[in-house]
């Protein structure tokens, strides 16, 4: 019985030359009892009570001799049995593929045919014995093929976008790539010089700094969201600066209304039926004196004009 400390069957490859030869090679009359000798194997199943029924008894002994007659006792048996389920093609006179398949499976009596149900299989090549995996085992491991490549692609993505505060999300720009002939055929003007290396040098710091800064602020941006998120700017705003502080309406939308109200003319016009009255009111004149006699004019006198005696 394997122990946990074991790896699985499906990956370990098992081959024993020295049985191999013992036996004669891997042919159609040995690969069975080849296979026997194998940690794949099963000592409980019909081909080791066939088996140890033949040393012991000369009458089976033909059972042992060929294939056929191996198999053709197995078919009669019911219960869990190793059968060759493929031989090598042919690919060519005394020439194939050298590959042998087994299948491992229980066989129930039945009619008009006999239920098999199949638990695995195992591949013979040369003198190595493998055993297959199972469906299960390969859609798991395409799975986790798939997740890590997947993985390996968000990281990758991850790593092409920015985000700062003022400009948002963003991804970097892939360089250009230019012909070896573009560079050879460059300025020397523009190779840099030390000095501009030195500066180049000294530049990656700063990025670094640059960067590291970018972080504290979303870190910052991000903690005043979720402290004053809920909060709204007043309706009167503060403006101004240190010392002259004022809100932006007081003093103000008042005197811009007073200022815009056009000057209204509160007097009262006069109608036309009043017009007559006004006539009457103009027309009258003062009385002339008890004596009828008007006043007298006043003449002036011309400037170096004196007056006669009579």
């Amino acid at each position: 019985m394997a122990t946990t400390n074991e790896p699985p069957l499906d990956e370990i490859q098992w081959r024993h030359p020295s049985e191999a030869q013992k036996i004669g090679g891997i042919h159609s009359n040995s690969v069975l009892f080849y296979f026997a000798e194998s940690p794949f194997f099963d000592r409980t199943s019909n081909n080791a009570v066939i088996f140890s029924q033949a040393i012991f008894n000369p009458n089976m002994a033909h059972l042992i001799s060929t294939r056929e007659a191996f198999e053709g006792r197995l078919k009669q048996m019911s219960g869990l049995e190793f059968i060759v389920a493929q031989e090598p093609a042919e690919m060519g006179p005394g020439m194939g593929t050298g590959v042998w398949v087994i299948n491992k499976q229980t066989r129930r009596k039945r009619e008009p045919e006999d239920e098999i149900i199949v638990h695995a299989t195992y591949y013979v090549i040369g003198e190595n014995i493998y055993m297959a995996p199972t469906l299960a085992d390969i859609l798991s491991f395409r799975m986790v093929t798939i997740t890590d490549a997947l993985g390996k692609c968000f990281s990758a993505a991850d790593k092409a976008r920015t985000w700062s505060p003022s400009l948002g999300h963003g991804y970097k720009i892939a360089r250009s790539t230019t012909n070896s002939k573009e560079k050879a055929l460059e300025s020397k003007g523009a190779t840099p010089m030390p000095e501009a290396q030195g500066n180049k040098a000294a530049a990656e710091p700063k990025k670094t700094t640059q960067s590291a800064l970018d972080s504290r602020l979303v870190e910052h941006s991000f903690m005043i969201h979720m402290q004053y998120g809920g909060d709204y700017m007043d309706e009167n705003p503060i403006t101004g600066k240190p010392g002259e502080f004022h809100l932006t309406s007081t003093g103000r939308k008042d005197k811009l209304q007073t200022l815009a109200l056009p000057n209204l003319d509160t007097s009262f016009k006069k109608s036309a039926l009043s017009e007559p009255e006004k006539k009457d009111v103009k027309g009258e004149k003062t009385p002339k004196t008890p004596t009828g006699m008007s006043k007298l004019k006043r003449k002036k006198s011309k400037p170096g004009a004196t007056p006669t005696s009579a």
